[in-house]
């Protein structure tokens, strides 16, 4: 499943729509959505360097790690980072977000925080202005691929630090500007759910092709003390976990898949589920006191429970009303009506309504619905 991923945002977008995105979303019960996100960007880098990709330069925005760190990282994954500045493009947001760090150093001895940055990278001193942003990010990706239409990806570490520093409407317009750019071939994001309200995550994952949930192996762990019961739970949230992806075709199918994870030396694995694991997992739950499936003896004695109101068999015959006659009125199935002339009691002091059917197909009243089936 986690293929699946990294195939669509490799073919990237179809003429004439937006470019794929991703949501990866994570919480403090199972913290390894940056797991996920590096795994997603080394293959996409991968796929870049061998000409696999629909992209042929990514634009990396970091926000939550340094640049050196990536540099760091895609060459222990065996990614040729001397040639990065011909493929890859990372923008600084970590290093001085708000231009604080630029701004002190420049009263002090007149220098400069751009010579600090880390070489290949672009600093970004204005995190809360997501015009400026936007135009950084496709200027960077336009350097990479130069003019014409060739596309490039764009990868954002982290959503909630942008959140810290501007509205959810101002990122939901960044992120949907950047799906719409006839330049951009795929675009993907981090967001630790649980750090904002649930209308944070509702609107990026509206915005978003497909949603890839981070869960713990055992939910029921999930927000629970800290016992002797529970500690099994713990451990084996620990370095396992549920991936959820949710797929949003172009007619409006949405497809759900799960694999399982396993993290191992910050490298993390996917896997199919087994039925084996699943049979752990439910003993791994704790019992409950109650069972929802009936035994036979159960099931006979529920049958002979006698409901209120039911007819019990008592010999008389039961009798629905269907809307063509009266069942108080015994007498009026004895006399047949040979002719269509009403005949009316001229005795009678009372007023009577009369109605006749039109056919048989004619349905019953609706505003007749009497108990006919119940004793009462």
């Amino acid at each position: 499943m986690a293929e699946s991923i990294c195939r669509a945002l490799r073919d990237g977008a179809l003429q004439g729509e937006h470019a794929p995105a991703l949501t990866i979303k994570d919480s403090i019960a199972s913290p390894f959505g940056f797991h996920v996100f590096t795994h997603l960007l080394t293959q996409l880098s991968s796929n870049i360097l061998a000409a696999k990709s629909q992209s042929r330069g990514l634009v990396l925005v970091a926000f939550s790690r340094s640049p050196s760190f990536y540099l760091d990282l895609l060459n222990r994954k065996g990614i040729d980072v001397a040639s990065s500045q011909k493929w890859i493009e990372i923008l600084d947001c970590y290093t001085d977000p708000l231009g604080w760090k630029d701004a002190l150093l420049a009263s002090e001895n007149g220098g400069s925080l751009s010579n600090e940055a880390s070489t290949g990278a672009s600093l970004c001193r204005n995190v809360k202005d997501m015009d400026k942003l936007y135009s950084s990010i496709i200027e960077l990706g336009k350097g990479i691929v130069g003019q014409g239409k060739v596309r490039f990806c764009v990868a954002i570490d982290s959503v909630n630090e942008i959140l810290r520093h501007a509205s959810i409407s101002s990122v939901a317009g960044l992120l949907s500007n950047l799906r719409s750019n006839d330049r951009v071939s795929s675009i993907f994001w981090l967001s630790h759910s649980d750090l904002h309200e649930d209308r944070v995550t509702a609107v990026l994952e509206y915005m978003s092709s497909m949603v890839a949930s981070i869960e713990p192996l055992n939910q029921s762990a999930n927000g629970r003390r800290c016992n002797w019961e529970s500690l099994p739970l713990l451990e084996h949230n620990y370095w396992k976990g549920r991936f959820h992806v949710r797929f949003k075709r172009r007619n409006g199918r949405v497809r759900v898949m799960s694999e399982e994870f396993h993290v191992e030396q910050s490298a993390i694995n996917f896997r199919s589920i087994s039925s084996e694991d699943e049979i752990v997992n439910r003993s791994l739950l704790p019992k409950v006191q109650f069972n929802l499936q009936l035994s036979e003896k159960e099931q006979i004695d529920r049958a002979k429970v006698v409901l209120p109101f039911e007819h019990q068999g008592t010999g008389k015959p039961i009798q629905i009303y269907d809307g063509r006659r009266s069942l108080t009125d015994g007498k009026s199935e004895t006399e047949p009506v040979s002719t269509g002339i009403l005949q009316t009691n001229e005795n009678s002091s009372k007023g009577e309504i009369i109605y006749l059917r039109d056919s048989d197909d004619e349905r019953p009243d609706s505003d007749e619905d009497p108990d006919d089936d119940l004793d009462i």
